[in-house]
This record gives structure tokens, C-alpha cells and sequence, in this order.
């Protein structure tokens, strides 16, 4: 049931929304009074607990569960699925007032000689790709309603991150696309702007936690990364995309970062056994 009206009447397509940072958002604009359709597809090789159910019985739950949601399975990676989401958006709910592009993967942690090119182009297939495709299709729409997307980046696309290179390019480059369509869909009154989540709490940070030799020691780790002294949440991220949507009006091209400060201050950043150099302290 809808608790506010910020963007009653709007209808939004939420991409990788049927858990996570994607579940998140499509409640936060369904709280909020839109009219939300739920794109997802299953994510091969992802063995969190509560990603086992396929994405159609996760996708049909959320929208069982949420009255004014649609979901449409849709892999972001084939152009005539996602034609089909976008022509069923339209016909369903008449038109289409903002796009969030979350459908992402982050793959495990890899050194560079582990990773190849095959899979690189497969995360970008996904990451970078899929996230042009949706945006190029919509942008008729969006052009009739100045409406605006929304694209889900990271904060290590900007700040980098360990054993992460494919990932990390991939969504710095979603930022600088952000930029790029931003000027372009000036013209036509449709803003573009990205989010870049650092720390959230997810299914995925479940999976990593699990997998590690201590993972009380992994999550307090996670944790005090941010000077806010918690993770975020997926409501966390959602709250923004609805600002973004509705209240700011004046902003197009930006990166707004939801990451409990992360990227604040100094810490320790050297990696494990690199060779340290001490300076000498004068006796």
C-alpha cells in the first residue's frame, strides 16, 4: 500500500528488481505511489540462500506481495527481451516516466591473471550493455513524459577495489555514460543520473560472508568501513532513486554516492605482504 504520493501517477521500470538493492527501490517507488514494473532473470552460478528460487517466483512473490507492480521476465542482455519489457510497460500503464538500470553482477574476488576476456565481456555484456540497451529503448517515452533514468554504478567505480578489475571498469564506465546521456537528453528534458551504493546489505554480501573463514570478522570489517558505523540497506538506495526521480529537478549528470561515507579519511590500504617502506624518525 502506497504511504506517500511524491510520485503518484508514474509508472518506473526497476531492472534486477526482484531482490537486493533492486527490491529496495521498487518499494520505495511503490510507497511512494507509482506504478512499478519488476524486471529480472536468473543469475547463473549465484549461491546465496535466497537467491535459490528462480527469478520468476521471486519476481511473481514481490508482486503478489506490492498491488500496482507488474513483473516481466527480461534478461537486459537480449534487445528483444528488452523490447518486450518496454512495449508491455506502455501497454499496460500507457506510459513510462523513469528507468532505473540495477540488473549488475559483481563476480568474486579475482586477481587479474585469474580473470579472461571471455568473462570480462560477459560482465560488461551485463553491467555496461544491458544498461545502454534498456536506457535507448526507453528513451521515447521518457522523452514524451521528461522523465528521467536512473543508473545504478558503485562506489568502486570511482575509488577502485581490490581484486575487482572487470567490475570495476564496468561500472566506472556506467558513470561516465551517466554523464555522456546526460547531455545528450538535455535537450529533450529527460534528466540522467547515476547512484553509486558503497557497503549495502544484500543476498550477494550474505554469499561473500558465508564464504569466508570468519565471517563475523568479514561483516565487522564491512561494517566499519563506513564512518556512519552500520552497512546500508536496500531501502537505503531506494530512498535515493526516489529523490532523484521526483524531487530533483535541477540535477542531471550526477553521482550521488550512498555510501555511509566510505570514501572518507585515510585507512589501511596496502594489501597484504606488499613491501612497506617506514620512514626514517629522526632519534
Amino acid at each position: 500500500m502506497a504511504t506517500g504520493t511524491r510520485y503518484a501517477g508514474k509508472v518506473v521500470v526497476v531492472t534486477g528488481g526482484g531482490r537486493g538493492i533492486g527490491a529496495g527501490i521498487v518499494r520505495a517507488f511503490v510507497q511512494n505511489g507509482a506504478q512499478v514494473v519488476i524486471c529480472d532473470k536468473d543469475d547463473p552460478g549465484v549461491q546465496a540462500p535466497s537467491l535459490s528460487l528462480p527469478a520468476e517466483s521471486r519476481g511473481r512473490a514481490l508482486e503478489q506481495a506490492l498491488a500496482g507492480t507488474l513483473f516481466i521476465l527480461c534478461d537486459v542482455t537480449r534487445e528483444e527481451d528488452v523490447r518486450t519489457l518496454i512495449s508491455e510497460t506502455v501497454r499496460c500503464f500507457g506510459r513510462l516516466d523513469c528507468v532505473v538500470n540495477n540488473a549488475g553482477y559483481h563476480p568474486p574476488p579475482q586477481w587479474p591473471e585469474e580473470t579472461s576476456a571471455q568473462g570480462f565481456r560477459q560482465l560488461l555484456e551485463l553491467n555496461l550493455l544491458g544498461t545502454y540497451t534498456v536506457t535507448k529503448l526507453a528513451l521515447p517515452h521518457l522523452r514524451k513524459s521528461q522523465g528521467n533514468v536512473i543508473n545504478i554504478s558503485s562506489l568502486v567505480g570511482a575509488i577502485g577495489q581490490v581484486q575487482a578489475v572487470p567490475y570495476v571498469a564496468t561500472k566506472g564506465a556506467v558513470t561516465a555514460m551517466t554523464k555522456a546521456l546526460a547531455l545528450d537528453e538535455s535537450q529533450y528534458g529527460v534528466r540522467v543520473n547515476c547512484i553509486s551504493p558503497g557497503n549495502i546489505w544484500t543476498p550477494l554480501w550474505e554469499e561473500l560472508t558465508a564464504s569466508t573463514p570468519d565471517p563475523t570478522a568479514t561483516v565487522q570489517e564491512g561494517t566499519l568501513a563506513q564512518p556512519l558505523g552500520r552497512m546500508g540497506q536496500p531501502a537505503d538506495v531506494g530512498a535515493a532513486a526516489v529523490f532523484l526521480a521526483s524531487e530533483a529537478n535541477f540535477c542531471t549528470g550526477i553521482e550521488l554516492l550512498v555510501s555511509g561515507g566510505a570514501e572518507l579519511g585515510y585507512g589501511r590500504k596496502a594489501i597484504p605482504d606488499t613491501p612497506v617502506e617506514l620512514p626514517t624518525i629522526p632519534s
